[in-house]
């Protein structure tokens, strides 16, 4: 299904209805503040599978980042931060950045491995902040990947849509996607490393 919603104002109704397939376990591709990506519910462990089968690795071997509503679930997901660092979220979330931190035994959990970090994800985007929120935890993220030797990153909804019908429930068509992806920052020390530079002003970081 390919599912029209705005980023100015997102319909409530169509809100509730992405919820209820990420309830139900499903697999969705919807836009954020930079590209188009993959997602599900962090709780539902079959969803995460299928997510891991569509990108082609075990979901132990994964990279995925999640993505919240605010910062209010960093102390399930994340260990507690120093005050350098919690200014610097406050500082450029949401916005284009994945923030690499150490993750809490929650995480492990959920991949079955010894996952020791995790990418947190606040985007300033309507549409995928209110599925956070109206859903009531976290989705699992990881971009849409093209094939294209010169195009990274799909963008636009309908080939989206066309590509991926057979793979996942739901496509959100959110106007038209970035080709950058976010800009990735490992916290996990006081000294900041950036791992991929995307989209996202590097002097905020610093």
């Amino acid at each position: 299904m390919l599912k029209r919603i705005y980023n100015e104002n997102p319909n409530e109704k169509e809100i509730e209805a992405v919820v209820s397939c990420l309830k139900n376990g499903g697999v969705i591709i919807y836009p954020t503040d930079t590209v188009y990506a993959l997602g599900c519910d962090i709780n539902n462990k079959k969803a995460l599978e299928r997510v891991s089968r569509i990108k082609g690795v075990k979901l132990k071997d994964t990279h995925f980042s999640i993505v919240c509503y605010d910062l209010s679930h960093l102390s399930v997901y994340a260990k507690q931060v120093s005050t350098q660092t919690y200014k610097l979220l406050k500082r450029v979330l949401p916005g284009p950045y994945t923030i690499i931190l150490n993750a809490t035994g929650q995480i492990p959990k959920i991949f079955n491995n010894k996952k020791k970090t995790v990418g947190i994800r606040i985007p300033d985007n309507n549409i995928a902040r209110d599925i956070v929120k109206a859903l009531g935890s976290p989705i699992v993220s990881t971009s849409i990947k093209d094939e294209d030797d010169i195009i990274e990153y799909s963008t636009d909804p309908e080939l989206i849509f066309e590509k991926y019908t057979s793979l996942v429930d739901l496509v959100i068509n959110g106007g038209y996607g970035e080709n950058v992806a976010s800009t990735v920052v490992d916290c996990t020390d006081e000294e900041y490393i950036i791992i991929r530079e995307g989209k996202g002003d590097l002097d905020l970081i610093y």
